[in-house]
């Protein structure tokens, strides 16, 4: 079996890759980042370190590597015989893969199993606009033939590497990849790391909005009380409650919403709390809170539920609060975050709101998230 992996960063060697060797396959990195896949190319192996509360230690071997911007050729032979192409690029980089993915179908031969493709972004029904994405480039009417296209959602803290680490990768111990089943039509993958599920939306929101919003507004509420790390911020009572407020509406939405109860969704906030708290994993705030304006757009962490909330008459005043956190983070390095500074200071406060948010004048949380944006702009 052989899987090509889009993006050999330390996502895709540290948990998509690892997965997919423990599964049997042999995978084939494909970057765009020259030293790197020299690097790989180079290399027998690297290993994968999982800390907390079951730390251990995966050699991963008889992988290869190519550069898809200097061999498209090597890349779509590569694909045309694979069984499976997977991508941990960033949902903004998908519309980049997709031409090389597309051409590797099509050189697919006729009769060959359907080749699946899973993007294993963060990112909600990534698969989709991958999908959209390759058939904007493919050439043929036979794509249903060769393809078979599923959403995922992905969950593993990975945190900035120690330097001089190489190619070997930290992670939590803690993953979760599920997938949705229903395109498979009974002859999934057989990939044990996987987790397969009829209805995925409940598991991407879940994770969405209690991880990923946790996370952020571990980030920026940390940023501004001066702590380096998301475990000494989260270790900060005032931090916490910010965190746990958050949190405790989110779950409140994922219940009414997807029907998870009570004491499950308690569950899955105290374990997801006790991964922020892992010291093992020094995650930078500055590194989880960038990028605050793709993490504040209309249908992300901190508005979409937020907007939600405020449709069915919910409380969200700790997300108003993680939202007014973000609006101060502006580490210099960070150029999202600079971008956001200088249209709060440029734009007048409707205007940024609708730039920052996506939300019309008319909805629910639009007045309260201006006043946040105002006073932002006064300040």
């Amino acid at each position: 079996m052989k899987a090509v992996h889009f993006g050999a960063g330390n996502i895709g060697r540290g948990f998509v890759g690892l997965l997919l060797h423990e599964a049997g396959y042999e995978v084939v990195f494909s970057d765009v980042a020259a030293p790197l896949v020299e690097q790989l190319q180079q290399a027998e192996s690297y290993t994968v370190s999982t800390v907390g509360q079951r730390p251990a230690t995966t050699v991963v071997d008889g992988f290869r590597a190519l550069n898809s911007a200097q061999d498209p050729e090597g890349l779509s032979e590569e694909i045309a015989s694979a069984d499976l192409v997977t991508t941990a690029v960033g949902a903004g980089i998908l519309r980049f893969v997709a031409p090389g993915i597309a051409a590797g179908i099509a050189a697919r031969p006729s009769g060959a199993p359907p080749l699946a493709v899973l993007a294993c972004e963060n990112a909600i029904n990534a698969t989709d606009l991958l999908e959209q994405e390759i058939r904007t480039n493919y050439q043929g009417d036979d794509l249903e033939e060769k393809a078979v296209f599923a959403n995922t959602a992905v969950d593993r803290i990975v945190p900035v590497q120690a330097e001089g680490a190489g190619l070997d990768v930290t992670v939590e111990d803690f993953y979760e990849w599920a997938v949705e089943r229903g395109p498979f039509d009974g002859h999934e993958p057989d990939i044990p790391g996987i987790t397969w599920v009829e209805d995925l939306e409940p598991y991407i929101e879940r994770k969405l909005f209690t991880v990923n919003t946790g996370h952020a507004t571990t980030a920026w509420h940390g940023w501004e009380a001066g702590h380096a790390t998301i475990a000494e911020a989260i270790r900060d009572p005032a931090v916490a409650v910010e965190v746990e407020s958050v949190l405790g509406e989110t779950s409140a939405l994922l219940s009414a919403k997807h029907g998870f109860g009570a004491d499950e969704m308690a569950s899955y906030r105290t374990k997801v709390l006790g991964r922020f708290a892992n010291e093992a994993l020094p995650d930078p705030v500055d590194r989880v809170g960038r990028a605050p304006l793709r993490k504040l757009s209309r249908h992300d962490r901190i508005i979409g539920p937020a907007a939600e909330l405020a449709e069915r008459d919910l409380p969200y005043e700790g997300l108003l609060a993680a939202f007014a956190a973000a609006l101060a983070f502006a580490p210099a390095e960070d150029d999202e975050a600079q971008r956001l500074q200088e249209l709060l200071r440029s734009a007048d406060p409707d205007a940024a709101t609708v730039e920052i948010t996506g939300l019309e004048p008319g909805h629910p949380l639009y007045a309260e998230v201006r006043a946040l944006v105002a006073a932002r702009s006064r300040a």
